[in-house]
């Protein structure tokens, strides 16, 4: 598992015959702030970020997600549907002794993050996502903008197999895919490391491959805490138009943060300025 901060702590719990991890790093009496990454990555994502909101004196805590984690990888789809996602994010509160929590994902740990702030609003004191934008939002671009186009991958990503194989033969296929998304070499390498060697492609699927059997409500809940959303104009993968329809399905105080000339990867591009986000959230 990667750094999460490249120190604390871990952070051990069950649901089930799961056993999760998460890294716990920053000053214990902080405000805690849980931090959630997304697909192809792990807690290492956050390895610019988190020092930053600790040198801030906030807590974080960076879970390894279903699937990702070693130890919680279950096989079938139906146990990578958002509730279930959201329910880890509960236990790792619990395992904590927190009563609620600052919440931070980015790519689908945002998509876990509007799940809980949606359905769980007393666990969540801000929310800040990173990316994705809130499930109306998106689905709604995928009818009145060019997302459907932008999202061919979540089709391929059903498919048997097939994508596994890609993603594991060690080819230069899937590392070009990588890098024209704007990872970079190092990323790359992570990503071969953390990802494939690990054995965590199989889980990270299958998030996608519980879309179909999603839930109407965890799509559609308003969320009424605290939001920032963050999103950079030169991610491939979301557009302006899930982003700009976002605002309309937050009841609460809102900011909007474009980040211009970043990809999809901000936590990694701009890593000082996410930081400071997600700090005036907290701070709010």
């Amino acid at each position: 598992m990667g750094g999460g901060g490249g120190g604390g702590h871990e952070i051990t719990f069950a649901r089930g015959p799961l056993q999760f991890r998460a890294v716990d790093a920053g000053p214990s009496g902080g405000e805690p702030v849980v931090l959630l990454h997304g697909f192809p990555q792990r807690v290492s994502s956050w390895d610019a970020v988190a020092p930053r909101l600790n040198e801030a004196g906030l807590r974080t805590l960076a879970l390894d997600q279903r699937g990702y984690c070693a130890t919680a990888r279950p096989r079938g789809r139906r146990a990578y549907r958002l509730p279930e996602l959201v329910g880890d994010v509960v236990g790792l509160l619990d395992a904590a002794g927190l009563d609620s929590a600052h919440i931070v994902g980015h790519d689908w740990g945002a998509a876990v993050a509007w799940g809980i702030a949606g359905t769980h609003p007393d666990r969540v004191r801000t929310l800040t996502a990173v990316s994705v934008p809130h499930p109306a939002a998106f689905l709604r671009a995928m009818v009145t903008s060019d997302q459907l186009l932008r999202s061919w991958y979540i089709g391929f990503f059903q498919l048997p197999r097939i994508p596994e194989r890609l993603l594991t033969s060690g080819g230069p296929r899937a590392e070009r895919a990588l890098a024209r998304m704007g990872m970079t070499p190092e990323m790359i390498d992570r990503f071969r490391r953390e990802m494939v060697a690990d054995g965590a492609i199989p889980g990270g699927l299958g998030w996608y491959r519980a879309l179909p059997c999603g839930s109407p409500r965890a799509a559609t809940a308003r969320v009424r805490v605290p939001t920032t959303f963050v999103w950079s104009d030169r991610d491939p993968a979301l557009g302006r138009g899930g982003a700009l329809l976002t605002g309309r399905h937050v009841e609460a105080d809102y900011r909007f943060v474009e980040l211009p000339g970043v990809s999809h990867w901000i936590l990694e591009e701009r890593p000082g300025e996410l930081a400071d986000e997600i700090i005036a959230r907290v701070r709010g």
